[in-house]
């Protein structure tokens, strides 16, 4: 088949399943360049990717900009920025190329869907016990799937997610925003812990102990310890409370007698197995709270959500 019929019988599907639209088509390639100013940090840098000049990639996205009526980028070719419109157009544009390559194997005769990247966003701890462990038997529960990662904040997840440089994301943050659509996963339980030697040392029965312990947890609005606090229903004074960024940050310096934390539980049950750690005021048991994998709620891919959704509930925490 040659090039330009592929390219035919792709601008068809694309048509056909879209809305009746009186207007010209946007140019496939013009698309891919977007997609690729989209996730880079310049147009130099989406340039190389695509094998055009600087120039020549500000071109193609001047045509779509025009066909389109909006504009989509802000700032210069050194530094861009995405304007409503850009990150509005980026699922489309992505589900758009997706079908392309769709069509192209349909026209050949092959069956299945076209094999496809995503990008899954989770925080660092979480992705080294959940996701790259069990990697490749995700790749086998996901035909057609390429998986991809990125570690980072609960902030940093929405935001990437926001603008389609990560495609989902698997957290147990709690929030409440129509934009995005959730799929439930693992139940996570939370345990309230200190080293069995800080412990031994220096106690933490009574809430008057607290005064006598640093407390650990990820960022000031101490969304690890509100689990043990909406379960007991009181307050603890602590003589430091210390900001480590990182559940996994958090795990470690709790190990080394720093401080203590509520720490989820399949990350210190080991130790507690071992006695190398202790549950303070073993009688209040933490509130539990459930993994979801996260995507935007206009985000054409839900079968692969929902595939992958399925495999990871497959998949222990380790």
């Amino acid at each position: 088949m040659t090039s330009r019929r592929a390219l035919d019988i792709c601008i068809i599907f694309i048509y056909c399943m879209s809305p009746p639209y009186s207007g010209d088509l946007p140019s496939l390639e013009n698309l891919r360049c977007f997609q690729e100013a989209a996730r880079a940090p310049s147009f130099r840098a989406a340039a190389k990717v695509v094998a055009l000049t600087p120039a020549a990639l500000g071109q193609r996205i001047r045509q779509l900009e025009n066909q389109l009526g909006v504009r989509l980028f802000a700032g210069t070719t050194r530094s861009i920025s995405l304007t409503a419109a850009g990150l509005a157009l980026i699922p489309a544009a992505r589900a758009a190329l997706q079908a392309a390559a769709g069509c192209v194997l349909a026209a050949r005769g092959e069956t299945g869907r076209p094999t496809m990247d995503l990008t899954v966003g989770t925080r660092t701890e979480l992705g080294l016990s959940l996701m790259l462990p069990g990697h490749d038997a995700l790749t086998r529960a996901c035909p057609g799937l390429r998986l991809n990662y990125f570690f980072g904040s609960a902030a940093e997840l929405l935001s990437r997610l926001r603008s389609g440089q990560i495609d989902c994301a698997v957290t147990s943050m709690r929030f409440t925003d129509p934009a995005f659509g959730t799929l439930p996963l693992h139940r996570e339980d939370y345990a309230f812990v200190g080293a069995a030697t800080l412990l031994g040392r220096t106690p933490l029965a009574k809430s008057v102990h607290a005064a006598s312990h640093t407390l650990l947890d990820v960022d000031s609005s101490l969304p690890l310890f509100r689990y043990w606090l909406d379960s007991a229903g009181r307050d603890l004074r602590f003589g430091r409370v210390w900001l480590v960024g990182a559940a996994a940050a958090m795990h470690r310096l709790v190990l080394e007698g720093r401080g203590v934390a509520v720490l989820p539980l399949y990350m210190v049950k080991g130790a507690l197995r071992r006695g190398t750690l202790r549950t303070v005021f073993r009688s209040i048991k933490p509130h539990s709270d459930n993994f979801r994998l996260v995507f935007r709620n206009d985000d054409p891919r839900r079968w692969a959500y929902d595939t992958l959704a399925k495999a990871l509930l497959e998949q222990p925490l380790r």
